[in-house]
């Protein structure tokens, strides 16, 4: 297990003939999801294959960033910017969703048709089509098939989805793996710290970039707010403490670093550009051996900086859910 380097919502779509399913899925699934609905393939797989240039123009946008940060430039602020220009980002597809038994089309031969598409694709089957669905996922063309005669399938289905949805996507993972360092990369593999940071971004963030100079995560919730987990190894704080100590932090405060019981956030000032005295708060252990400490600041941005358009404001934007003809 590793943390995610970087993580994002995007869209679910699920087509199948059947609209009274598609009208029960619009109810049940996940408020915080963002779901597109099909009755017809051709409409579905037309809107989909559209879709892999504008990945491509994300996915520039994003070593675009990484590239201007080996010229020089800040990481935090080219992040915080991405944020607040690119809300579309949220309207690609993550996972999609289809029925294998339709009428002219079936969800193989529908699937057939997205060769470009980079996303996650399950398969819902009847009883019946359960070896189409076993020789499908033996020669990769799905990910994963699921029964519809499967005890509590909306749950079930939830959770298979909700796995794809938190699973790494293999381009932006080779991206940020350039914004770290190699001592840092296997720090965030040590099973215990990768947990810890996995449930801490879940209760904080929808979208998150992990980043090595400095060190840390930067993170979004779903209403816009951004904060910083700073991550500070125990073999640093003796460095901190001495940098705080020369920014003016008094001598008790260092000691305070210096112990591990607080960090300050002075290498996130001098990414943003800020000056004056940094801020302390309270640290905390990150994985079992005490091997690193971390401490979450918020962020006070300026207008300019702000994602005015957060995940919660976009999925209001785009209205109910409803099936597409």
């Amino acid at each position: 297990m590793s943390f995610p380097l970087f993580h994002r919502p995007g869209a679910i779509v699920f087509l199948d003939d059947d609209p009274d399913y598609l009208e029960m899925l619009a109810m049940v699934l996940p408020r915080q999801w963002h779901i597109k609905l099909y009755l017809r393939p051709q409409a579905c797989i037309n809107q989909l294959q559209q879709e892999p240039p504008r990945w491509e123009a994300d996915a520039w946008a994003q070593q675009e960033i990484i590239e201007n940060w080996r010229a020089g430039s800040p990481l935090i602020p080219q992040i915080l910017q991405y944020w607040a220009a690119q809300s579309q980002r949220y309207d690609l597809s993550q996972v999609c969703v289809f029925d294998y038994a339709m009428p002219g089309m079936d969800g193989l031969q529908a699937l057939s048709e997205l060769t470009d598409w980079p996303g996650g694709r399950i398969l819902l089957t009847g009883q019946a089509d359960e070896h189409v669905a076993v020789s499908a996922f033996n020669r990769g063309l799905i990910d994963q098939f699921i029964a519809k005669q499967t005890p509590d399938i909306s749950q079930h289905l939830i959770s298979v989805v909700q796995r794809m949805l938190d699973r790494p996507q293999l381009r932006h993972s080779q991206t940020w793996r350039a914004a770290l360092t190699q001592p840092q990369h296997a720090l965030l593999q040590v099973p215990s710290v990768a947990r810890q940071l996995t449930a801490l971004a879940a209760s904080h963030w929808v979208e998150h970039v992990v980043i090595g100079q400095p060190f840390g995560i930067l993170g979004m919730d779903a209403e816009g707010a951004v904060s910083w987990l700073q991550l500070e190894p125990a073999a640093g704080l003796a460095e901190l403490a001495e940098l705080a100590e020369s920014e003016g932090v008094d001598a008790a405060a260092a000691a305070g670093i210096r112990e591990g019981r607080h960090l300050a956030d002075l290498e996130l000032q001098q990414a943003l550009g800020r000056s004056g005295p940094p801020r302390l708060l309270p640290a905390f252990s990150v994985g079992h051996d005490g091997s690193v400490l971390a401490a979450l600041f918020p962020l006070e941005l300026a207008a300019s900086e702000r994602a005015w358009s957060g995940y919660r404001h976009w999925l209001k934007k785009i209205g109910p859910r409803k099936v597409q003809d």
